[in-house]
């Protein structure tokens, strides 16, 4: 058979060299295949916990590496380690690193271990916080397990290509992140996974915003074990989104199908592809077909059990690798009267197929090797200080047999260490030798390494953290303007657009008319419609842009027009903004700001307080809760000298309420992590924040009339929370709690509660049983009397500040029923 390569361009590549890659990426296809096979040996000899791997995916994962560029990012999908081999940032090593857990960066450099293998991310950040030059490396946002949860994302990556190209005031700026706005963004999904709702809200903002995304579908029919006329529509995903093609009156997708086996096709359409993405910023969709997955789905199963014998042999017969294979095998071009060959015969490729086995072989045997040293330090260490420990210990009988535990295992996690070294410490509970105190050092020393591998980054402790920006009050005339306090929010903004040019909002409501409440009036015509930007109503992907667009060394502030409707878009923010400086080690920042507005109004859907799904959901990202919008503002000022992501809760009442213009506006910061008494007492600490603040304000003077004086305190901050513990400092003085909480019962309240007595030792310092004052366990019910009976009121906090003081002092307070 003649081949004919119809992109051989002698005068550009010749044939030596043309075969040279050929070569290179049948070897590349191999390597990974044979990580693959070695890396569920692995897992079924239980040295790994779980292995989900890339085989049969290998050969348009190089055709798209082909086209990826520096500077491209990819948002993708845990099969994609072919591709990360062709880009050459993925080795063997690393791949069994990944499997083993390795909780070491430079072993694992995508996780250090947090993650299973096949999550990948590239370091968009030096030691130091400071943004590498990403325009200079390939990019590869974290990946993440949960099912089409890289889509959103996937659209602010995009976007900021769009934004970087299209605004020059972000020319100076650009520099490290941008080229022109020439980057695309990669997506990729599994075929099953296009099912999800994710996908579908993804392709739609992205067809509408234009951007340079190209997303291809790996699809091997099945969806774990699910075919795919249970997932698909027509079976094929390329068929339902026709109606996002582009043609020449609408905008749209270029769509494009390809079998995955067609090492030829696959380099013509991705090179097509990224043409059309880079230059026209034209969204593309690649449905690359008839895949396989040799092992199945992953090592918890076999693919034996769901797939016929048919569809088994069709698998053998078209897997990628033994396609391209045979193309080669079979590949003559006629050049002059000469006939060229990339090989003379089969066993060229068969010397590369047994130098790639033994290459990943070693790989494995050092990377088990790095990875179990360190372990057996650890326990050489730990039987020798317990060894010693039992010479004279009355307990000896008990340390030997601990002792003799931990030196039967030869491959042994690090918990059985530490397990058995605190399992000793309630036979030493007596004894005060020196050899005791060697081991409760030594384990002292070791739970600070461990915590550092495994619970550290969740926040920024750096300079750059929220809690180090410095405290700048606002100022104000000696007459200062009274005015509503979305004012003081609009001009502040229009002060932050001016300050920070990378600076962006978008959302529904907020260009033309400046959101719901005008706390953007007229900042559209002043700052244009690329940094004021409406969307279209679908708050996951709202959140993708922003995480994206972050991801870009973007400052993006997407707005959820009320809390509530957090609930559309929380998996992108607790899977993927949450938890993205945790999971990548530090070495990826996604500073988003979230705008949005709740609690107090008159509606089951528009003033809800879900603090509890927000404190249990949003552990990584910052939660402010501001009584007013001057603090709200300030709140603002200091989220953009920081680098970590957060959510500011605006007062859905608060907008017309007067509040003093300062005049240092864009420059005043509000402090976070720490409380302020907004009225102090003596009688009960009184603990509140938000919209209920100010009811909590308005019983304190009620209170006064019946000789009660409690000491008012606004958290301000929930996510970090008071810092200073200046909560425990005001129970010194009243011995007495009242938290007031507009959530349900058990939610933020019981945060706080435990904050403040057990983490802050408060409840020292109580004369009386610590009360909880909240929300009934429903929803709101509409209407002002909806309002007055579903939440505390200024009667309850009232009758419950009076039952408090009636408990401590029942002759002077009597009884109120």
């Amino acid at each position: 058979m003649i081949t004919k390569k119809k992109t051989l361009n002698t005068a550009q590549l010749s044939f030596e060299e043309f075969k040279n890659e050929i070569l290179n990426d049948y070897r590349t296809a191999v390597l990974s295949r044979e990580c693959s096979l070695l890396g569920r040996k692995e897992v079924l000899t239980g040295k790994g916990k779980f292995g989900i791997f890339g085989d049969g995916k290998e050969i348009p994962q190089i055709a798209m590496a082909k086209a990826f560029k520096k500077g491209d990012w990819r948002s993708g999908y845990y099969r994609d380690q072919t591709f990360m081999m062709a880009i050459g940032e993925f080795t063997p090593h690393q791949f069994f690193a990944g499997l083993y857990a390795h909780p070491d960066i430079e072993a694992e450099p995508f996780s250090a271990g947090r993650q299973m293998g096949g999550h990948y991310a590239s370091h968009s950040l030096n030691d130091d916080g400071s943004w590498k030059d990403l325009t200079q490396q390939h990019n590869v946002s974290a990946d993440m397990s949960s099912t089409a949860s890289q889509m959103p994302r996937l659209v602010g990556l995009a976007q900021a290509s769009k934004i970087y190209r299209e605004l020059n005031s972000l020319k100076s700026h650009s520099k490290k992140f941008s080229n022109n706005g020439n980057e695309i963004a990669w997506g990729t999904i599994g075929n099953a996974s296009t099912s999800e709702g994710l996908f579908f809200e993804t392709i739609n903002a992205a067809g509408v915003l234009q951007v340079p995304i190209v997303i291809s579908v790996w699809d091997d029919d099945y969806g774990i074990s699910v075919h795919n006329k249970h997932h698909t529509t027509k079976e094929s995903i390329s068929e339902v989104l026709k109606g996002f093609q582009r043609d020449e009156n609408n905008n749209g997708f270029e769509i494009i199908t390809v079998n995955g086996w067609d090492y030829v096709q696959l380099m013509d359409v991705y090179t097509r592809a990224a043409k059309i993405a880079r230059e026209e910023h034209v969204p593309v969709l690649i449905h690359v077909t008839e895949l396989t997955q040799p092992q199945g789905h992953s090592t918890s199963g076999s693919h034996e059990r769901y797939k016929s014998k048919e569809r088994l042999q069709w698998e053998k017969d078209f897997d990628c690798n033994v396609k391209f294979r045979e193309w080669i095998l079979e590949f003559e071009l006629e050049s002059n009267g000469e006939i060229l060959r990339f090989v003379d015969s089969e066993d060229e490729l068969i010397a590369i197929d047994k130098e790639v086995k033994k290459e990943v072989s070693k790989a494995k045997r050092e990377a088990w090797s790095a990875y179990l040293t360190p372990l057996q330090t650890e326990q050489k260490e730990a039987i020798s200080l317990l060894t010693k420990l039992a010479e004279n210990n009355k307990n000896k009988q008990f340390l030997n047999k601990i002792i003799s535990d931990l030196g039967e295992f030869k491959e042994i996690p690090r918990k059985d260490v530490y397990t058995n070294v605190r399992k000793a410490l309630i036979y030493l509970t007596d004894d005060n030798s020196e050899a005791k105190h060697n081991l409760v050092n030594w384990l002292e020393k070791a739970n600070e390494k461990t915590r550092k591998m495994y619970n550290t980054w969740l926040y920024n402790d750096s300079n750059k953290g929220v809690t180090h920006i410095p405290e700048i009050k606002p100022t104000y005339t000696d007459t200062p303007e009274i005015v509503d306090g979305r004012i003081i929010i609009r001009d502040n903004f229009e002060a932050i657009f001016n300050k920070y040019p990378e600076a962006l909002v978008f959302g529904e409501d907020v260009g033309k008319i400046g959101d719901v409440n005008q706390g953007l009036e007229g900042l559209q015509d002043k700052f244009g419609e690329i940094r004021i930007a409406d969307t279209g109503i679908r708050e996951p992907t709202i959140m993708g842009q922003g995480v994206g667009m972050a991801l870009r060394g973007l400052r993006p502030i997407a707005e959820i027009q009320y809390l509530d409707y957090l609930v559309y878009a929380l998996q992108t923010l607790t899977d993927d903004l949450a938890s993205l400086r945790y999971r990548t080690f530090g070495k990826q920042t996604a500073p988003l700001i979230i705008r949005t507005r709740g609690h107090r109004l008159e509606g089951i859907w528009h003033s809800g307080s879900p603090m509890q799904m927000i404190l249990g959901s949003l552990r990584g990202v910052v939660v402010l809760v501001p009584r007013n919008m001057e603090k709200a503002a300030g709140f603002y000022n200091t989220l953009l000298q920081s680098d970590e992501p957060a959510i500011v809760i605006e007062s859905l009442n608060g907008y017309r309420l007067k509040e003093k213009l300062p005049t240092n506006l864009g420059e005043f910061t509000t402090p976070i992590g720490v409380v302020e008494t907004v009225k102090e007492g003596t009688d009960i600490t009184v603990v509140s924040y938000g919209s209920t603040l100010r009811i909590v304000q308005e019983a304190a003077k009620d209170l006064l009339q019946v000789d009660i004086n409690i000491e008012v305190i606004d958290i301000q901050s929930l996510l970090p929370f008071d810092i200073h513990k200046d909560l425990v400092k005001s129970l010194q003085k009243t011995n007495r709690l009242l938290i007031v909480d507009e959530d349900v019962p058990g939610g933020a309240s019981a945060y706080i509660l435990q904050e403040i007595l057990e983490n802050q030792n408060g409840y020292k310092y109580l004369d009386s049983k610590p009360v909880t004052l909240t929300a009934k366990a429903h929803r709101p019910a509409y209407g002002s009397d909806g309002d007055y009976y579903s939440k505390p009121n200024v009667n309850d906090i009232f009758e419950t500040a009076y039952a408090i003081m009636h408990d401590s002092n029942p002759k002077k307070y009597l009884k109120l029923i």
